[in-house]
């Protein structure tokens, strides 16, 4: 069963990305989720294709697809007085209202809390903004470079000292999609509150915040030790079962046991060096660790003599800890997320196949299906007269004012 969200009805007012792809995880899991485009323009991440900042590869918009899937879209215009009604009437048949506008814009485009609240009393009011609700910097904009990447101190953790340029995130929408989560989650518990006690709360998560839950660890460590985190070489330690390691077709692999002793011996099962299983230099595990630049030498020497394909398939029968690093394209052919459907086929709405990852919750050990995102207006008529019961006269009236698209 993957529609646990089945019933559940989100009104979404956001751009770009962060709060997008909240909503996207939800309507994963089975939310009917409609998203309120700028009446002319739609979402900001639709024009981000003609400024050069997003590459529209195949005939894909990736990176909307990812942040929209199994949407309904309408175009509309909050400025005026027709528009605005028509986004209250939607709140009245809604469950949730989710924003990433700033408090000031909130103000201006008359979707405060209060104001949809007034529409609907029972409604879940959820916002993401990047620096968080309250604060001197509360109504300024930003995005997970700055504010989750940079501000949280997640930069700055994976920065070695010797290096001149500051890490930058391992992909577009990084910290975006890890925000997201965050935000379906707290969506989640927020019905959850309300199924319970009749309570519809609000909640807000923003970029910053989210970004320093994921540093929550090294920030907490550097407290106690008064040190800010750095990244630890561990290629330089003598731990000889915990280490990136080169393959002889220069690929690497990651081996990270922290009980040394038993996979170092099982280690040397794999690879045929059985003597060293008894070798007195590496028998216990405090004499293990005297010699651990031998034996990580050893290591690196047997992984370093054969290809990623060869070490792959014999620590197949390794019962430590290890990975080879995969890239992006590798990770999508990769036999494990295959057979757990990390990744899915879709079809955009122009017909163009591809495939996107699906949500990282499965429920009933069944992974959810995601759709495509929808085109721009796509659903617009639908939504004004199916939902709203609008007349097909009203709709071409609001069209003609400029209130829908």
């Amino acid at each position: 069963m993957t529609g646990m969200m089945d019933g559940v009805r989100i009104l979404e007012v956001a751009d770009h990305t962060f709060v997008p792809a909240a909503t996207a995880v939800l309507a994963d899991w089975g939310a009917d989720v409609i998203k309120i485009e700028h009446a002319e323009r739609g979402d900001a991440a639709r024009g981000l294709a003609s400024s050069g900042a997003v590459s529209l590869s195949g005939g894909v918009h990736a990176i909307l697809e990812h942040a929209n899937r199994g949407k309904r879209s309408l175009g509309l215009n909050l400025q005026t007085d027709e528009g605005l009604e028509i986004l209250y009437k939607l709140a009245a048949l809604s469950d949730v209202f989710l924003t990433n506008k700033p408090p000031v814009v909130r103000e201006k485009l008359n979707i405060t809390e209060a104001e949809i609240r007034n529409a609907n009393p029972d409604i879940v009011y959820a916002a993401g903004t990047a620096w968080g609700p309250k604060g001197p910097e509360k109504d300024r904009g930003g995005y997970d470079m700055t504010s989750f990447w940079c501000r949280s101190s997640a930069a700055s953790g994976g920065w070695f000292v010797d290096e001149e340029r500051m890490p930058p995130q391992p992909g577009a929408a990084f910290g975006d999609s890890i925000g997201a989560i965050t935000i379906a989650g707290g969506i989640s518990a927020a019905l959850f509150r309300r199924e319970r006690t009749g309570e519809a709360p609000s909640l807000e998560v923003s970029l910053l915040g989210a970004g320093m839950w994921a540093m929550g660890a090294p920030i907490a460590m550097s407290h106690v030790s008064g040190s800010a985190q750095r990244p630890v070489d561990i290629g330089g330690l003598a731990l000889p079962m915990l280490g990136n390691y080169r393959t002889a077709d220069g690929r690497m692999i990651n081996i990270t046991c922290l009980q040394p002793l038993p996979y170092w011996q099982d280690f040397c099962r794999v690879v045929g060096r059985h003597e060293l299983i008894d070798d007195e230099r590496f028998a216990t595990h405090e004499t293990l660790m005297a010699n651990g630049g031998e034996a990580k030498a050893v290591v690196t020497e047997e992984i370093g003599s054969r290809t990623l394909a060869e070490v792959r398939a014999l620590l197949a029968e390794f019962s430590g800890q290890w990975s080879p690093v995969l890239d992006t394209l590798e990770v999508i052919e990769d036999p494990q997320a295959q057979a757990n459907n990390y990744v899915q086929d879709v079809v955009t709405s122009d017909g163009v196949p591809f495939k996107l990852v699906t949500t990282p919750v499965q429920f009933d050990g069944e992974a959810p299906a995601p759709g495509h995102a929808p085109a721009f207006n796509e659903h617009g008529d639908e939504i004004l007269t199916g939902d709203l019961g609008m007349s097909y006269e009203e709709v071409v009236d609001l069209k003609v004012t400029g209130a829908i698209a």
